[in-house]
């Protein structure tokens, strides 16, 4: 029974936090070119943020905070996927915050009943607002890069959804943060069936925090550089 209990564990911790199965040379250049400017140059709720056809990343360390609660306690999981982050992102500082208070990235896990009034109280800081969406995140930005972020998870709908909106959001929150339903090997389609940090999406957010990539850039003035940077963040990924 442990012995069962152990693979059990095992193929759940595999498919969290193990790469996907593609390799990095699965992927054309061309593939990863689109990819990039599908997720960074685009913005799936306009209103939300700064200059949504504009670079928007982090440029100081990112540091999280979870608030968990949802009845069951998550931290644990949600704070193995951010030190996997950590690894897996060059060019990308994070760590995790004692106090909410000194966090620029607060992710909120929370049961179906209490997704609304999070996000408005917590995250819109009004009564009346909108809420969209199964999951989401807001994400405040400037020429100087991202301010703060915010995510809302839901726990208790599934394990596919947590483990899906985890991912997604968070790091939709670290910048790319469009859809695209022509992303096939990526968590940013919502019709895909990804739910971990797939090499695909490993290869963007290294070309995202790439240090020639700066805040504030468009798509004209990093064209001529991105062949380069994709080669570059396909190495790091291997």
């Amino acid at each position: 029974m442990r012995a069962a209990c152990r693979s059990v564990f095992f193929a759940f911790f595999l498919a969290f936090f193990g790469n996907a199965h593609a390799a990095s040379d699965t992927f054309s250049t061309e593939e990863i070119l689109s990819g990039f400017k599908k997720t960074v140059f685009g913005l799936e709720y306009r209103a939300w943020s700064w200059q949504p056809y504009l670079v928007k990343k982090y440029t100081v360390p990112v540091r999280f905070y979870v608030h968990n609660f949802a009845r069951r306690d998550r931290t644990p999981v949600v704070h193995r996927f951010l030190r996997d982050i950590d690894q897996k992102v060059f060019g990308l500082s994070t760590e995790l915050a004692s106090r909410p208070d000194s966090a620029n990235f607060l992710i909120f896990v929370v049961d179906r009943a209490q997704y609304k009034r999070v996000v408005r109280e917590d995250i819109y800081k009004d009564p009346e607002a909108k809420v969209p969406g199964r999951c989401l995140v807001r994400v405040v930005s400037g020429r100087r890069g991202i301010k703060r972020s915010a995510a809302v998870i839901v726990s208790d709908e599934g394990e596919f959804l947590f483990r899906r909106c985890l991912v997604e959001e968070v790091l939709q929150g670290l910048g790319p943060m469009n859809d695209d339903e022509a992303l096939l090997h990526s968590v940013f389609n919502d019709r895909s069936r990804h739910s971990r940090f797939t090499v695909f999406d490993q290869i963007i957010l290294n070309m995202l925090y790439d240090p020639r990539v700066e805040p504030g850039m468009s798509s004209k003035q990093i064209e001529n550089l991105l062949p380069i940077i994709a080669r570059d963040a396909r190495r790091r990924v291997r």
